[in-house]
């Protein structure tokens, strides 16, 4: 408690220092500027923003879908230790982990395939079916995250069932200037230490965009664990990018390079002290310790733009490669080697306006090919190939908008069984087979703005899923999440019918959200607890599939009695159940707990250029006197309900007690002359150090600690934030 108390005093302190020249100016008002990174001001403008994931550019106020915006902003301010972790808090939106560094989206109790993650313009392929694997995108290069909550498969192909995640890079500079970023974050629990640098600027249409960052983290602690081995990681990742902007549109071509080396958490522990094992006695190294793995994660993009008279044609092409490696008895040699080339493309058509209809039509798809290099394989060789036509068309009719779609998809998979037929002992192979699939799917929406403050939206939708060659042939050991996996390969492709049902309210003093869904899935792929044990120290999980249907909602209500002052809350519910099924096998696993998060925000002040400005007399000292905007200060919670709905047999699941985080941030910009020159935050994650498992934790299922009684390895503890942001820009002629 005296170290809580002294993390408090500390943030508080430094907010009053950054305060003191600010504080005379909080407003209590309504009245503000046209300022952008006012948050009030965004409140009465959310209706003008504008999202990408749907039949072009519409406004959210028009999305029939529910669709979450989270700037990039938002996004440096929220302490994270990658790009999903930092959304992880979006309503409806929960995160699968695996230690300190690997982060799945989970979209309304969905994730793996099931979610379909967009970078660059192109759908991320790595090995996104995997415990753990998390997204190997630099969070760094995201300049904002747009995510679809509900079957977006007419846009994006199979396995958009859930949803999708858009990560937007930057965009690209006004013609005649140069703009760039130094920054750098620290985090206290496992000494998370990272840097990045950006540069973009654009010369009469040439356009340019390069960045590099790094980051690195010893392992992280707890109280019931202490130190856990093998939660460090590195990382390092760059982009560049090149091409022109025109009147007649615009051609890029972006390459990025991504490379994470994260530990394997184990979980072992020794018998008699009940302590995680460990290969090293130094707990604060950020070098490789066994086991560990590597990943690497390189892309080609080429997007192109091309505007018409009666509306704009797009071609992006993508290459991607992926490649995992796992490093258990020597660091010089790896184990398992998979290796995957993807290439992807989407060309589509999408008309200009006209009598309030908008159309588009597509062909999107990819061919994609894995091999495998090391001694050990978890699931074969294979070669993949999917292609798919889409049309959709909106209307806009005064305060209606409708629209919807059909798309067919065509599938083919085969497994090189053949060419690997057993392992070293002879003991274990993988079967040949060829697997073909074929599925339609459409969408039906309709949005009624109501009043400018009340949107009621309504979507019906058709999503499909083919299985992937993880579900379809594992046989093997997956070392990041601790069990042995088996596959089926007569699984069926899934089918979804989701409805969605949605209000916005927003006003001067109040904004409210409310989202129900009701989603049927046939033949619906998880893994199962076997009670055999193939491989001596790892449980044995085996895929297979039933019909399923989840019911749930998000709430969210913001009031703001006045300026500088929010009071936000939020909550997310999933009800996932397996039909026609008894008690112990009734419910879905790894279904999120109920969560409700809720944060008081005190604006302490925002100035206007003018103010800024302002001095008195013409004292130099005074007019290079730093001022501060956009300073904050909040105090928000993370609750979690028990969760009691698991699939029970064989012990699968376990159920996961409640419990509440409490949080503390503060941020400002720093200005100089009316401009701004750096961008300051600080936060306390965990203020409590309370030790608690999230449900949705892999290593919540390592070994008992025969000691206490507990089973697996908790979260992390108390965790410091600092990070700094320096921005800079110029013109050029």
């Amino acid at each position: 408690m005296k170290r809580v108390l002294i993390y408090l005093y500390l943030i508080i302190v430094s907010v009053a220092v950054m305060a003191q020249d600010s504080i005379n100016v909080v407003v209590d008002s309504h009245n503000h500027s046209g300022d952008s990174t006012d948050v009030f001001f965004r409140h009465l403008s959310l209706n003008e923003v504008v999202v990408t994931g749907v039949t072009g550019d519409t406004k959210l106020k028009n999305a029939t879908t529910p669709v979450t915006v989270v700037s990039a902003r938002d996004l440096r301010a929220t302490p994270a230790t990658n790009i999903i972790d930092a959304i992880s808090l979006q309503p409806g939106v929960a995160q699968l982990t695996t230690g300190g560094g690997i982060s799945k989206p989970i979209i309304r109790g969905l994730g793996y395939n099931r979610v379909v993650v967009i970078s660059e313009g192109v759908r991320q392929e790595g090995q996104q079916w995997g415990d753990e694997h998390g997204v190997e995108v630099d969070g760094n290069a995201v300049s904002s995250v747009e995510i679809i909550k509900g079957p977006a498969s007419l846009m994006y192909g199979s396995d958009a069932m859930a949803g999708v995640v858009i990560l937007h890079s930057r965009p690209t500079a006004i013609d005649g200037t140069v703009n760039g970023s130094l920054g750098s974050e620290y985090q206290t629990n496992n000494g998370l230490f990272s840097y990045t640098v950006s540069l973009n600027g654009n010369q009469r249409g040439f356009v340019w965009d390069g960045g590099y960052s790094g980051k690195m983290a010893h392992a992280y602690k707890n109280k019931y664990d202490g130190y856990v081995p093998g939660s460090q990681f590195r990382e390092q990742a760059g982009r560049l990018m090149l091409g022109v902007n025109k009147r007649w549109g615009h051609s890029r071509l972006t390459w990025t390079a991504y490379h994470l080396t994260p530990g394997i958490v184990e979980g072992e522990r020794d018998p008699y002290t009940g302590e995680l094992i460990s290969a090293t006695s130094d707990m604060k190294t950020y070098g490789k310790t066994l086991p560990f793995q590597q990943v690497k994660h390189y892309k080609l993009v080429w997007d192109n733009s091309l505007y018409l008279s009666s509306g704009y044609l797009k071609a992006l092409v993508g290459y991607q490669q992926n490649r995992r490696q796992e490093y258990e008895e020597s660091a010089d040699e790896y184990e398992l080697f998979l290796k995957t080339h993807t290439i992807t493309y989407d060309v589509r058509y999408v008309t200009n306006e006209f009598n309030g209809w908008k159309l588009s039509t597509g062909v999107g798809g990819m061919y994609q090919r894995a091999d495998n290099k090391g001694e050990e394989r978890l699931i074969p060789d294979y070669r993949l190939f999917d292609a798919g036509f889409y049309t959709t068309a909106s209307k806009t009719m005064r305060n209606w908008t409708m629209n919807g779609g059909l798309r067919i998809d065509h599938h083919r998979i085969h497994s090189l069984g053949d060419k690997l037929s057993a392992d070293e002992s002879g003991e274990r192979g993988f079967t040949d087979f060829h697997s073909h699939y074929t599925g339609v799917t459409g969408s039906l929406g309709a949005v009624w703005n109501a009043s400018d403050n009340i949107n009621v939206r309504f979507n019906i939708a058709r999503g499909f899923r083919t299985p992937n060659m993880s579900e379809l042939a594992s046989n093997g050991v997956h070392e990041g999440s601790i069990r042995y996996e088996i596959g089926d390969r007569h699984l069926k492709s899934e089918y979804s019918l989701q409805a969605d049902l949605g209000m916005d309210y927003t006003s001067r003093y109040v904004s409210a959200q409310l989202a129900l869904f009701a989603n049927t899935i046939d033949n619906y792929i998880f893994t199962r607890r076997l009670t055999e044990e193939i491989e001596p120290g790892y449980l044995t999980y085996a895929y297979t599939q039933g019909d399923a249907r989840l019911l749930g909602f998000e709430v969210g209500l913001d009031i703001h009695p006045f300026h500088s002052l929010h009071f936000e809350n939020t909550f997310s519910y999933v009800y996932a159940r397996l039909l026609h099924q008894p008690s112990d096998t009734r419910y879905l696993p790894y279904t999120p707990a109920p969560r409700w998060t809720s944060e008081l925000k005190w604006e302490l002040s925002h100035h206007s250029h003018s103010t800024l400005h302002h001095t008195h007399g013409s004292n130099v000292q005074g007019r290079l006197k730093p001022r501060l905007n956009n300073l904050f200060i909040a105090l928000s919670t993370e609750c979690y309900l028990r969760q009691n709905h698991i699939y029970r047999l064989d012990d699968t699941e376990t159920p996961t007690p409640g419990y509440m985080l409490i949080n503390i941030s503060s941020g400002t910009d720093l200005n100089i002359r009316g401009k701004k020159v750096a961008e300051l935050h600080v936060a306390a994650n965990n203020l409590f150090n309370r030790c608690y498992q999230n449900h949705l934790s892999r290593l919540k299922y390592a070994d008992i600690n025969t000691v206490t009684g507990r089973q697996g390895v908790f979260n992390m503890g108390r965790n410091i934030t600092l990070k700094l942001v320096v921005p800079f820009s110029f013109t050029c002629s």
